[in-house]
């Protein structure tokens, strides 16, 4: 089995190279370490590591980045002899857990599941365990902790229907390692349940809810002082703002053409537009600026910039980290990938900051907590661009109801945390079985 998987790993990894390697190109910064990818290590990250015992934390990208950060907030008083390596996958993450973990904690890049590869990497780090942050099913990565006898953990666990079945079809290759997971934390009764299907021991499995109510931090420090941005837009502080957030392709032009549709009733609603990726945010302003739409960037202000009121209609947030930031001063928020890809953005933090919401109908990867929101008032869900338009104008003329939603938001997440706390105690109870150091 693990023959053929490499056989067939291989191959994939010939056939997809060029564009792994284009996706990394435009998210920059991809050369930085870029040998970590193969289980090769700088000298200095060696040293760290010299007789010490070591816990790897596994965040893919930006999203898991942020739930990993508060875990370790979490975790490190009840670990304080171990020390913490975190991995993620993207140079965005990177530069996420940069900006918000001390340099004491390790960070790398998570290696290419080729044998050789995970291999250096387990060999280098060595840990006494390894936490997965949602679901990063890698075959050899996880062949190798088992012949390590190294115990894996995975968080957060979620499993959309499509997973499901992909897992299932491969399932005499998956279904041993899911079986050799040590613990599972699941979000609700539904993953678990998935995860039995897939060969999760029954009693490795535990339902704790979902990390991401708990990992959202409305009184961190703020990044950006979005009041100065806005103001240099020639935003008034009474204007309408539409924040859409995290968006994929075709859904800029869609919200710009509700934004054109609006104008009649609405002729100071301000658009600002964050795509989910950053290095979409040409193609996004390009959508925009066809339509008609006056656009600007957020990297183009600087300290002396000073639009006219009135001047430009949209602001382009082209970079990371400042979603949330933007989130604070939108009268109203539209949660993107969800009217024209599929899955969905996480709703959680607009509801965190008592801000009204809208989404599309694909909400698939945060299918509970979407329904959640729906079910208490907290969001509204239109099924396409045309109700899109109608719910943003009724709403922008009813500021109570707008107020109405986001306060009821508010009550779903203050009403759904505590699962941090019960996933730390579920990771720190199997390591004390397995006598591995705790405090």
């Amino acid at each position: 089995m693990r023959f053929l998987y490499n056989i067939l790993f291989t191959l994939f990894l010939v056939i997809t190279a060029p564009f792994y390697f284009l996706k990394m190109w435009r998210r920059g910064n991809w050369r930085e370490r870029f040998g970590e990818r193969f289980g090769s290590f700088e000298p200095k990250v060696k040293q760290a590591l010299t007789n010490r015992n070591t816990l790897w934390l596994h965040a893919v990208s930006v999203g898991e980045v942020n739930i990993c950060t508060h875990l370790i907030q979490s975790l490190q008083p009840r670990l304080p002899n171990l020390k913490l390596v975190v991995s993620t996958t993207t140079s965005t993450g990177m530069g996420e857990l940069k900006k918000r973990l001390p340099t004491h904690i390790l960070k790398i890049y998570y290696p290419i599941d080729r044998r050789l590869w995970t291999s250096r990497s387990l060999a280098t780090i060595h840990p006494e365990a390894v936490i997965l942050v949602e679901a990063e099913i890698w075959p050899n990565f996880l062949w190798r902790c088992r012949d390590m006898g190294i115990p894996v953990f995975l968080i957060n666990a979620r499993l959309s229907e499509r997973s499901l079945v992909g897992y299932r079809i491969w399932g005499f290759l998956f279904r041993p390692l899911f079986a050799g997971l040590a613990g599972v934390g699941c979000q609700n009764e539904a993953d678990a349940e998935k995860l039995r299907k897939l060969g999760c021991r029954p009693e490795a499995i535990h339902v704790l809810g979902s990390l991401k109510f708990d990992a959202v931090q409305i009184g961190e420090r703020r990044l950006t002082d979005t009041s100065t941005v806005l103001k240099q837009m020639g935003v008034g502080a009474d204007q309408p703002i539409l924040v859409a957030g995290s968006t994929h392709a075709g859904e800029e032009a869609l919200i710009g053409k509700v934004i054109l549709a609006l104008r009649a009733r609405h002729p100071n609603l301000f658009l600002v537009v964050v795509p989910r990726h950053a290095e979409r945010s040409k193609q996004a302003g390009n959508d925009l600026e066809g339509l008609g739409l006056r656009v600007a960037y957020r990297t183009e202000l600087t300290q002396t910039t000073q639009h006219a009121a009135g001047s430009k209609d949209c602001l382009i947030v082209n970079t990371t980290g400042e979603l949330k930031d933007f989130y604070k001063h939108a009268s109203l928020i539209f949660v993107g990938k969800s009217l024209r890809a599929h899955g969905g953005q996480n709703p959680i933090e607009p509801g965190a900051l008592g801000k009204a919401m809208l989404f599309g109908p694909n909400m698939e990867n945060f299918r509970a907590i979407a329904d959640a929101f729906l079910a208490a008032g907290g969001a509204v869900q239109v099924k396409d661009p045309r109700e899109l338009e109608q719910t943003v104008d009724a709403l922008l003329d009813n500021p109570a109801r707008r107020e109405e939603m986001g306060k009821a938001a508010l009550k779903v997440v203050q009403e759904n945390k505590g699962a941090m706390d019960r996933t730390v105690e579920m990771i720190v109870e199997q390591l004390k079985d397995r006598r591995i150091l705790v405090k």
